[in-house]
């Protein structure tokens, strides 16, 4: 199973509304193991992180005002990603760890921008 990355909006009762995924994006944020071995992962533990962190433990919801302060936890991962890359346990290689959390941090950037621009949230699950 992967974890999928979705921007949403609440109508007036509060109610919540995913977007569709506009063309040339992906929603794909990861694999349902990075829950704990990237995003959850002490590497990303140690550089500060607190939205990321939250996988570890269930979905990730970022409301709309906090969208600035995730988008400036995605740009540090993306200047990480070797050290994230480097303390995950797997038979990939490394380089091509770093790559995979390079492709899925661009798509949850990606969905982070587009939520900012219409004051909507962003969900991980």
């Amino acid at each position: 199973m992967s974890l999928l990355v979705d921007v949403f909006t609440a109508d007036e009762s509060g109610e919540s509304r995913f977007l569709d995924v506009p063309e040339g994006s992906s929603d794909l944020a990861g694999f349902e193991s990075w829950r704990t071995t990237a995003w959850g992962s002490d590497t990303v533990r140690s550089l500060g992180a607190r939205f990321f962190p939250q996988l570890a433990g269930d979905e990730l919801r970022v409301a709309p005002e906090d969208v600035p302060g995730f988008i400036e936890e995605v740009l540090l991962l993306q200047s990480n990603i070797e050290s994230i890359a480097a303390g995950m346990e797997s038979p990939k290689p490394v380089t091509q760890r770093a790559s995979e959390i390079a492709d899925r941090l661009k798509n949850i950037l990606d969905a982070a921008r587009r939520a900012s621009q219409i004051r909507g949230g962003v969900q991980i699950w």
